[in-house]
């Protein structure tokens, strides 16, 4: 939470001068001018590397408020991109909140938040609540939300360079328009890492009353490929695809002499396998988890919990560990598979170490020859500094849509005030009136195209000019489907006959339909049998030592950034710099350019050629993007 030092600090009132003061810490210059702007209003944008202390620049301010003031109601909204995230902070205030005997009540509010708590919350809010984006906007579509935000003195936004620019951030940014208006003074706080456009941020936070605070930037991390550490087992690099799992001993052996790492995957389904060659060189059997959002959340609470304790290893996980996730044990971070993006990357090492003081440190393993000059540039970028990254476009229109309806749950709304709050939301500040109304006739009547349809009108204007719910019935259904994250149809996965035993995770629709009764297949890195399905759950068993099938999720292609993308052609492009490559690397470079082309900026590279026996001989295209 800060550096170290052995001295009182009086720029913070007690009991919290003392509590760093036991502690062996002392606040940040950023920690303590935030805490100086309290009661400021309007919003103020924290950037600082990872484990600069952000998290606690953003909630100090409230501890000591109600610290000081006690008082009940909802007095600080805090709001994150991941459900783990946070209930990691939840668990990470509960030790100061204790410690200090503070009559605060720190509780989340996401889909994993059990139906009775919920419900419990909205009679008696915590006065710390923690949300996504998602659950805010359900919250927001209440009929008691006027009442639940009316006393809201701050909004805690953390990770939201995670967040501008795509869909969830806009259907955050209409929220947090809605906030204003439904408690005009309440002050927020904006918390990201380092990017590259501190101020475009700024813009989306609060037009126009946003103040900029950019912290010191921390010690340079320390990051390395695996294939330059001399490790007899990687000198062999396969040509493509593997997922990396050629390297599956060096890993182990790299977790084996950290305290405990986190293993980096970009997709759930090669997560599954790499989990399974993980273990399978894992002779020491050290423990080792897997985490991934299509796991139950039972799993994937255990996991968390147990990563929190200090008594994993390793953990293998996809996104849904990157963003904020504070386990101090974490002195390692591996990255399988070439990272995609530099601020993903940059995210993703900030696991280790996650302190201000000390440096973080990280090995990428190229999962394939191509990989090995994608994972140099991503390197070279971030030891250059320089981040990828695209200007926030504007707000999208059906997330807008979206949002009217939701809005029209929790009760009427007049046009032109709705109108007026709308371009309070950053990334609508632009918005016209024209297409604004022509959103709302859209959700009126179903537009040009859907106007036949009267489950499309849902909508209507009521003679005090008001538009409402045409069928309030609706309200439960539109709930039940806010968000903007596609996802395929998904069945649970249950041990045992008749679903008796624990949710294993989830499959998607498609990949269950080719499942017949007897068939192996991974999940939660457990191979199971498929013994029959009821009620839209499959009932599984051990499957014992059987060749499983591998689940396909939806996001299981993730592109690489323009950025990186130039820095690979320019690699690619000159010659010079293959001297330094791995030697099957080079080779795969030179083969290239004397058989075909080398891929070019200014144009598109096509290859054709044959593939097999001569009778059964096929044709094969590969265009390089």
């Amino acid at each position: 939470m800060g550096a170290k030092d052995t001295s009182k600090h009086r720029s913070v009132p007690d009991p919290f001068a003392g509590w760093f003061a036991a502690k062996g810490w002392r606040p940040h210059p950023h920690q303590l001018e935030l805490l100086a702007r309290a009661g400021r209003g309007g919003a103020d944008l924290l950037v600082a590397p990872t484990g600069g202390g952000k998290t606690l620049a953003g909630f100090l301010p409230s501890l000591i408020d109600l610290g000081a003031n006690p008082r009940k109601g909802l007095h600080t909204l805090y709001v994150s991109p991941l459900k783990a995230l946070a209930a990691d902070i939840r668990r990470n205030l509960s030790g100061p909140v204790e410690e200090m005997g503070l009559p605060i009540r720190v509780e989340d509010r996401t889909g994993d938040t059990k139906q009775s708590q919920r419900a419990r919350q909205r009679v008696d809010p915590p006065e710390i609540l923690l949300t996504t984006p998602e659950s805010l906007a359900i919250l927001l579509s209440q009929e008691h939300a006027p009442r639940l935000f009316k006393d809201l003195r701050r909004v805690v936004v953390d990770e939201i360079h995670a967040l501008a620019g795509l869909k969830r951030g806009d259907q955050l940014a209409l929220g947090l328009a809605r906030l204003r208006t439904l408690a005009p003074e309440h002050q927020r706080v904006g918390l990201s890492a380092t990017v590259e456009d501190p101020q475009g941020l700024c813009d989306w936070l609060e037009p126009g009353a946003c103040r900029l605070l950019i912290a010191e930037d921390g010690l340079e991390p320390k990051i390395r490929i695996l294939e330059e550490a001399g490790d007899p087992t990687l000198s062999y690099i396969p040509w493509s695809g593997m997922g990396g799992r050629y390297a599956a001993p060096a890993v182990m052996a790299e977790i084996a002499k950290a305290r405990t790492a986190i293993v980096f995957i970009n997709t759930r389904a090669q997560a599954e396998l790499f989990f399974q060659a993980l273990w399978a060189a894992n002779p020491d059997n050290l423990p080792i988890a897997l985490h991934h959002g299509s796991l139950g959340r039972e799993t994937r609470l255990k996991v968390e919990a147990a990563m929190a304790a200090g008594e994993l290893r390793a953990v293998v996980a996809t996104s849904s560990l990157d963003l904020g996730v504070d386990w101090a044990a974490v002195d390692l971070v591996i990255q399988v598979g070439a990272p995609k993006g530099v601020k993903r990357l940059v995210q993703r090492i900030g696991r280790a170490n996650h302190r201000f003081d000390q440096a973080s440190e990280a090995i990428l393993v190229p999962a394939n020859r191509f990989e090995v000059l994608e994972c140099r540039a991503a390197l070279e970028a971030v030891r250059e500094r320089k981040l990828d990254g695209e200007p926030t476009p504007p707000g999208t229109l059906d997330t807008l849509c979206q949002h009217l309806l939701l809005l029209a749950c929790s009760g009427p709304f007049d046009a032109e005030a709705q109108y007026e709050e709308t371009r309070r939301a950053g990334p609508y500040r632009q918005l016209t009136r024209e297409i604004f109304d022509r959103c709302l006739d859209f959700c009126a009547t179903g537009g040009y195209a859907l106007r036949a349809y009267d489950q499309w009108k849902r909508l209507t204007q009521g003679p005090d000019g008001l538009w409402r719910l045409r069928d309030p019935r609706q309200a439960a259904r539109l709930r039940m489907n806010v968000g903007t994250i596609v996802e395929a149809e998904t069945l649970k996965v249950r041990m045992g006959k008749r679903g008796g035993g624990p949710q294993l995770g989830e499959v998607e629709e498609s990949f269950a339909a080719t499942l017949r009764p007897g068939d192996a297949f991974l999940i939660g890195g457990r191979v199971v049998r498929f013994d029959a399905m009821r009620e839209m759950t499959l009932e599984v068993s051990p499957a014992g030592g059987r060749e499983p099938r591998i689940p396909v999720f939806a996001g299981g292609k993730l592109a690489i950034s323009t950025y990186l993308a130039e820095r690979v052609l320019a690699q690619l492009n000159d010659p010079q710099s293959w001297k330094a490559l791995p030697a099957p690397v080079a080779e795969w470079l030179h083969l290239q350019a004397e058989r075909s082309e080398m891929p070019r900026a200014d144009s598109l590279l096509v290859e054709s050629f044959p593939q097999g026996p001569q009778l059964q001989r096929k044709e094969f295209l590969v265009a390089y993007g």
